[in-house]
């Protein structure tokens, strides 16, 4: 703490003098985004200008359609904020930016427009998607020399090692990308692949350095265009990690900070009370509110100032140009209660804007469906404020069924428990967009959580590919990877196999335990069926409430119904069916999806304990 408050200060200072942490600025340093489109739905554009005293320096630039509106200063002499207004006239081409001053040479910079390519661009990730979450650094090593990258502040590599770098990489994503479309995978999710140029702790990406250019130990921007690229040829999608709430506090602003606003400052270290309830609490006071907001992350991640406009328009053209320039999907949109929420509306409006497709959900990490749900679009009761955000992280999901695993049934747990929470989904707008998930990089891998009880495990499975929602496997869960989140580097292990050298391959079946294979194939058998036909992945859902821990729902449309039927018993229970005659009616027969067996649904039907039975209906 007493370090963080010496560094904010001396941040401080620097700035009030002019001075910077770089070790010596050259007269232009940088001007972000480093080139940008003809033809976008905004034809403003805001450039960061970053150089030695450059607000000394006029401005000029003489281009056919675009105009040189205005010229912003700050605090800090090293900075200018340009902004530039590209018609509908101008073409692509090179237009060169003049930097002048009196005494002192001209600085000239060609800045790059270029024309917009709308091919398989921001498609949206719905619930027709299974999404596959991969930690980076932990799944595939594809390229063994960029491990270690010189002059970085992190340059150890160490396996062994939960918290230093291990050398997974982009081209080691798309060397497994077979592995990932025959699972039946169609999108991916990485964590943030962003530099982070930190002294610690640097892989799990959540601490950006650069916003502008993905981490050189993983790759370079070129390598994760062509990962997008790869993806599309096959169908499949890409979700970019985005944090707004947070940087890292090696960022360049942060080593010449553009202005004392441009994060949240405290006079000492002050870390936020991640207590969601003071956002909606009809009797919050307001300093649990801001602490909430605008307290701290951690001490080496500073809280940004959303109400800055020179950082909102910095944060939302930077994922505006990902998405033009690499063609990516979706967004995920982390910490999303801790940002400033107009801001979030607005930059969602200007994102959809420019890419009407385009889907988002947010992190949502509460307890209880309210909580939940008031981050979501279409709930403004008691406050007249909208968030337009379309979904979130599914916790509740998660929660219902970890009680689902571990908890004796009765009228409010155990199979009741995931009835209920569905059953509140009238609190949506569209629960469809919610993204469903058993773990992630934060969570206990749900196969510890089950007990390592494979019969549970598959039970969950079962549901979570079957229910609604977009569904998310965490990379592993298919080969049984395990371990409780305390810390978090225990669920980050390596996926065996993809680094030379491992002593077994789990990408193959040959090195894979009969339990692995086990699991492999029931997700693999079921989300292949899902991917194959729309009826799980968008039909309607009934229903029933459950009976003695059995819980019966049905995935249905004009063409095709699934009977699921939970049994969270440990003994083999029949089921007799004629209390579901309303979605039964027109049939007597089922084939189990994953035996392929044929049977009666006609008086009862024999489900074995500890099982989701999914049964396509005849």
């Amino acid at each position: 703490m007493a370090r963080l408050k010496i560094c904010l200060l001396t941040i401080t200072i620097f700035l009030l003098s002019g001075a910077t942490l770089f070790a010596q600025l050259p007269a232009l340093e940088r001007i972000e985004p480093a080139f940008w489109w003809t033809g976008m739905h905004n034809p403003v554009l805001q450039l960061i200008v970053h150089g030695d005293k450059i607000a000394e320096r006029n401005v000029q630039l003489d281009y056919p359609g675009v105009t040189l509106k205005e010229v912003h200063k700050v605090e800090n002499p090293n900075y200018l904020f340009v902004d530039l207004e590209i018609g509908a006239s101008a073409k692509p081409g090179s237009m060169q930016l003049r930097f002048s001053k009196t005494g002192a040479k001209e600085i000239r910079y060609e800045y790059a427009l270029k024309a917009r390519d709308n091919a398989a661009r921001a498609q949206g990730v719905t619930n027709k998607d299974l999404v596959y979450l991969i930690m980076p650094d932990r799944f595939a090593n594809g390229d063994k020399t960029n491990d270690i990258v010189k002059g970085m502040q992190q340059t150890t590599l160490n396996r062994d090692s939960m918290y230093y770098r291990h050398g997974g990489d982009l081209q080691g994503i798309i060397d497994h990308l077979d592995y990932l479309q025959d699972l039946g995978i169609t999108a991916l999710w990485l964590n943030p692949v962003l530099e982070n140029d930190q002294p610690s702790a640097s892989y799990h990406g959540y601490a950006a350095t650069e916003n502008y250019r993905i981490d050189r130990r993983y790759g370079n921007n070129e390598l994760y265009k062509k990962l997008v690229d790869e993806l599309h040829k096959r169908g499949m999608k890409m979700i970019q990690d985005l944090v707004h709430n947070h940087i890292g506090s090696r960022h360049w602003t942060m080593l010449d900070l553009p202005s004392k606003d441009w994060v949240h400052q405290w006079p000492v270290f002050t870390r936020s009370n991640f207590r969601e309830q003071p956002l909606f609490d009809p009797y919050a006071a307001a300093a649990d509110k801001k602490l909430m907001t605008d307290g701290w992350f951690d001490t080496h991640m500073p809280d940004m100032n959303q109400a800055n406009p020179y950082v909102r328009n910095y944060f939302t053209q930077s994922h505006i140009w990902w998405i033009e320039y690499a063609g990516v999907d979706g967004f995920r949109l982390d910490t999303y209660g801790y940002n400033d929420a107009a801001y979030m509306q607005e930059w969602g409006k200007a994102v959809k804007a420019e890419y009407p497709q385009l889907s988002f959900f947010g992190e949502t990490f509460v307890h209880g469906v309210p909580n939940q749900a008031v981050f979501t679009q279409g709930n403004t009761i008691n406050r007249g404020f909208d968030t337009d955000l379309p979904g979130v992280t599914d916790f509740q999901f998660l929660w219902a069924m970890t009680d689902l695993v571990n908890t004796k049934t009765s009228a409010q747990d155990g199979v009741a428990g995931l009835y209920n929470t569905l059953s509140n989904d009238f609190v949506y707008q569209d629960a469809t967009r919610n993204v469903t998930f058993l773990d992630n990089h934060d969570l206990s891998r749900f196969f510890s959580v089950a007990g390592e009880n494979i019969p549970k495990y598959k039970l969950a499975l079962g549901c979570l590919l079957t229910t609604r929602g977009i569904p998310q496997l965490y990379y592993g869960a298919e080969i049984l990877m395990k371990n409780f989140s305390n810390p978090d580097g225990l669920v980050r292990e390596d996926f065996k196999g993809g680094w030379q050298g491992d002593s077994v391959n789990k990408f193959q079946p040959a090195g894979r335990t009969a339990a692995e294979n086990e699991v492999f194939d029931y997700v693999h058998k079921l989300a292949n069926y899902r991917k194959q036909d729309s009826v799980l992945q968008t039909g309607r859902l009934m229903q029933y409430v459950p009976e003695k821990g059995m819980y019966v729902y049905f995935r249905y449309n004009d063409h095709k119904t699934v009977m699921i039927i939970v049994n969270a018993n440990d003994k083999e229970q029949s089921l007799v069916t004629q209390r579901f005659t309303e979605r039964l009616q027109q049939f007597s027969h089922a084939t189990d999806i994953i035996t392929g067996k044929e049977q009666s649904i006609t008086g009862t039907i024999t489900v074995p304990a500890l099982t989701t039975q999914v049964l396509e209906l005849k």
